[in-house]
């Protein structure tokens, strides 16, 4: 069952009722100011950072789901509806709900009022501008009142949400003509305050919640709603909000239209009030206001943004035999690669914001699917990640956005993380040959007296794997690997305690972890990243320094299959009792997905690959994705730590991580199994999943965490019921590796150190594609014929008229087009 459909001529989602399986969101802000918004209009607003710079309320976990966000309410004769249908739910005449690209449009009718609502964030903006459009459609005159309304969250979500003695006390406002002003701790310590604003003369106003909402009332009947009126209330501590109140007479046919602003302004100390001491100097929000105070401005901005990503979205397009292909290739998982990039696992409606910033892991692989389209921003990211590395290799887990420092309540020791750094500067050089990244100088842990190069932090990196390895040569497990619920070091038995912790006294000696347990995924990963790491120092003239990386790889090579190969697949890791985890001598969790793609990738072993491909379609593959290991545990093992603990078919315990199953994607279409490759990108890729709506539950043109797997139920004993539900949607690495995937791995369009590698691993059935990739300042017009309807194998490469041998268009200095014909066979 489906909700809606896509719009691919206008790149938009178009959602028909306001009662979808689960609140489906859009996200606006590209730089700074970020937004939130469902498709009835819930959803926040923050400024960089959505713990310590939250901007108005929002309640996770709520009943009724997705209270709170930015509604207006219409009073019509004593019939009170929203736009976006919630919170009030009258039934509407008409709903529609179109998610763009950085933008939001709401419509709604009643009574033949229409209210058409567009959200967005400006380019370069700290604020989201909201168009309201009403028009009378009847054939007389309307007169009905109307209100706005957004609740101020008190700048810190934690706190705002927990230290309620003081806050409860602490809000303040500011009123000036048609903006209302959040200074909540503005005249002691804080620099920075907010508003929201309107374009037109309003006859009232509200800044306190208990007045406009009434104490035992809630978003779905606020009083004064009710009582067709306002309060002109000031807020004076408690809860303050901003509700802007106006009465409204259209003639038949007549159209109003309003703008509103909610922004935010950061003063400087010696500039923050006017003369008087007291009062908010309003320079910089009058200016921001002034910006989009008509409806000819606020199109202006809007036609900015779509520019914006026509550009983006204009690097790489492709025409395959595939609509649904096309649909995610061409918007929607590049749009969600851009929101991964700019969020992490901040924000979303699983993410609260609060407990996560940036994560190291996430941050670079993120950039594997975004780096072609703002490689500038790339870059900086890079030098921001790398920063907050350790001298030994080792890493921060998590920095936070605002001061770009790592997170010390996290901390390192997640075994897997310096290897991801390798593989995103990697990436960032093959798509724009700018070596010069290599020269940078990058401070270790923040700190510019310990500033190396870029080159010397991947050489820390690749060296920290091959310093800290167990008993078998595979690298150590350490706190935790990818796979953050496998915890081979942690042994809690306490509840509530974090499973990635050092509390473990047999280890604490042993500085924090095991010296026992051995990751088998981080060995396969080593050697899948590894040979760019080897390729860089190569290109440097780097012989001895390669020669001796490349000894290290191969050596892991051997280790694998001497004491990870279980026969038809790769175990999983050794625990802390030197025991096999993921092998067929286990009675759960026998076969794991996360170690068998990077080995394949790796080539290791011819055989195995075949035996390890075979392994995973008939041991982990269902209609709905592969899962993450099989059999799902059913009881928990405190040797191995939080997987144990989900039911069967959820998260970690044998679901469908989305995540890894590209990894499997990449690696069938590496092996030449193009058919095996579509088939499971297909289970998994939003434009697929999209007829099961009501099933999936989520988005249906984003990716999620996790699908239910074909255990879920289980332990209710109705095994299947959950089989294909999704959560945890929009922030995830499944974004970026599914692109690349897709298109780096199934479509074969490439970026390589000397130019653009065009391989397919197709569909046989298909008789070919074309593609066109702006790579390092020049278009590349691909076509590819596969008239013997194979899957993989270049019988044939024309660039420019000219054969040349190969699959690798070698990349010419300023050449500006490059024609590109490819012959399967």
């Amino acid at each position: 069952m489906k909700f809606g459909h896509f719009d691919d001529s206008r790149r938009e989602y178009v959602i028909e009722t306001p009662r979808t399986p689960y609140p489906w969101i859009n996200y606006l802000g590209t730089q700074g100011f970020f937004s939130l918004i469902s498709n009835t209009a819930g959803g926040y607003s923050f400024y960089k950072d959505a713990r310590l710079r939250r901007i108005t309320r929002y309640r996770y976990n709520n009943v009724p789901i997705d209270m709170g966000g930015r509604y207006f309410y219409i009073n019509d004769n004593g019939t009170i509806w929203n736009p976006g249908w919630s919170p009030v739910k009258t039934e509407l005449d008409a709903y529609e709900c179109r998610h763009g690209m950085g933008y939001t449009v709401i419509t709604g009718k009643k009574n033949d009022l229409k209210a058409e609502v567009t959200f967005f964030v400006p380019q370069d903006y700290d604020g989201e501008v909201q168009q309201v459009v009403l028009t009378n459609e009847s054939k007389s005159d309307k007169t009905f009142k109307f209100w706005s309304f957004a609740e101020w969250c008190l700048w810190d979500a934690q706190d705002d949400c927990t230290n309620f003695q003081r806050n409860f006390s602490t809000g303040r406002v500011e009123i000036k003509d048609s903006t209302i002003y959040h200074k909540t701790e503005y005249r002691d310590r804080r620099n920075h305050f907010a508003f929201y604003s309107v374009n037109d003369k309003i006859d009232g106003y509200d800044t306190d919640r208990d007045t406009f909402i009434g104490l035992y009332n809630g978003f779905n009947n606020p009083q004064q709603v009710l009582d067709g009126k306002c309060g002109n209330s000031l807020a004076d501590g408690w809860a303050p909000i901003a509700s802007h109140y106006k009465e409204i007479t259209l003639k038949a046919g007549e159209t109003k239209t309003l703008v509103f602003v909610l922004g935010y302004v950061e003063m400087p100390v010696e500039k923050k009030f006017e003369a008087d001491g007291k009062t908010i100097n309003k320079e910089k929000a009058l200016a921001m206001i002034e910006k989009y105070n008509t409806p000819e401005k606020f199109a202006a901005g809007m036609k900015e943004l779509r520019a914006y990503w026509d550009k983006l979205l204009g690097i790489l397009n492709v025409n395959t035999p595939e609509d649904k292909v096309n649909r995610m290739v061409n918007i929607w998982n590049q749009y969600q690669c851009m929101v991964t990039f700019n969020l992490s696992r901040s924000a979303s409606y699983f993410e609260s914001g609060i407990g996560r910033g940036m994560g190291f892991r996430d941050s670079n692989q993120d950039i594997l699917g975004f780096v072609h389209q703002i490689p500038d921003r790339a870059r900086e990211r890079l030098i921001d990640i790398a920063s907050t590395q350790l001298e030994d290799g080792g890493c921060y887990h998590q920095y936070q956005p605002l001061t770009k420092k790592g997170n010390a309540d996290i901390g390192g020791d997640f075994s897997d993380d310096p290897l991801w750094m390798i593989l995103s500067v990697s990436a960032y050089i093959k798509e724009t040959g700018d070596w010069s990244i290599l020269d940078a100088k990058v401070p270790y842990d923040n700190d510019e007296s310990k500033a190396k190069s870029m080159l010397d932090h991947l050489t820390v990196s690749f060296y920290h794997i091959v310093n800290n390895l167990g008993p078998h040569g595979l690298p150590l497990a350490m706190r935790a690997d990818w796979n953050d619920c496998i915890n081979l070091s942690c042994f809690s038995d306490t509840p509530g305690e974090s499973f990635q912790t050092y509390t473990n006294p047999k280890f604490k000696a042993e500085g924090g972890y095991s010296k026992v347990a051995e990751s088998v995924f981080v060995a396969a990963l080593f050697t899948y990243v590894g040979p760019n790491f080897v390729g860089i120092l190569n290109h440097l003239g780097k012989a001895d320094e390669a020669k001796k990386a490349q000894a290290e790889i191969d050596k892991m090579k051997k280790v694998m299959m001497d004491s990870a190969w279980d026969g038809n697949w790769f175990m999983r890791a050794y625990d802390a009792y030197g025991k096999k985890m993921g092998s067929k001598e286990c009675e759960e969790g026998q076969i794991f997905i996360e170690p068998q793609g990077f080995a394949i990738m790796s080539d290791i072993d011819k055989d195995a690959t075949k035996k390890t491909l075979a392994a995973i379609d008939e041991r982990l593959n269902t209609k709905h994705g592969l899962v993450l290991n099989n059999p799902a545990f059913t009881k928990y093992y405190v040797q191995y730590g939080e997987i144990s603990t989900y039911p069967g078919g959820y998260k970690e315990n044998a679901g469908i991580f989305t995540h890894n199953n590209a990894w499997i994607i990449c690696a069938a279409a590496y092996a030449g199994e193009g058919d095996q490759a579509f088939k499971y990108y297909s289970e998994i890729a939003p434009a697929y999943t999209e007829e099961t709506s009501d099933l999936h539950k989520t988005e249906p043109y984003v990716y999620g965490q996790m699908i239910g797997g074909k255990d879920a139920g289980s332990d209710i004993g109705q095994t299947g019921k959950n089989f294909g539900q999704g959560k945890n949607s929009w922030l995830t690495g499944t974004a970026a590796w599914n692109m690349v995937a897709i298109s780096q791995y199934i479509l074969g369009i490439q970026p390589d150190f000397d130019g653009l590698k065009v391989d397919p691993s197709i569909p046989a059935n298909w008789d070919g594609f074309t593609a066109t990739r702006l790579f390092r300042g020049a278009k590349y017009n691909i076509t590819i014929k596969n008239p013997s309807h194979v899957c993989k194998g270049v019988k044939s490469m024309v660039v420019d008229g000219k054969a040349v041998d190969g699959c690798v268009v070698p990349f010419v200095e300023g050449k500006k087009e490059v024609n590109v014909e490819i012959t399967l066979g």
